[in-house]
């Protein structure tokens, strides 16, 4: 019994990191699993978002100067 025991243990050590990575490199798994994931976590940027943050950064960089130049017209 003990050749078909080594047989069969070594038949489940190559099977089982196989039939891993035949599941895992299944393009429709990864288009399921992998790519809406990612979507999920990190969504595409609207078209106006940009624009948005960009125009919010305009706004705080303008009261931050204007913030500055009140205390340096207070310390003159």
């Amino acid at each position: 019994m003990g050749v078909k025991l080594e047989v069969f243990r070594m038949a489940i050590y190559l099977t089982f990191p196989v039939t891993m990575f035949w599941i895992s490199n299944q393009a429709e798994w990864f288009e399921d699993y992998v790519v809406l994931r990612k979507r999920e976590l990190w969504p595409p940027e609207k078209e106006g978002q940009r624009q948005e943050i960009e125009e919010f950064k305009e706004r705080i960089r303008k009261q931050r100067e204007e913030k500055f130049l009140r205390v340096a017209q207070q310390n003159s």
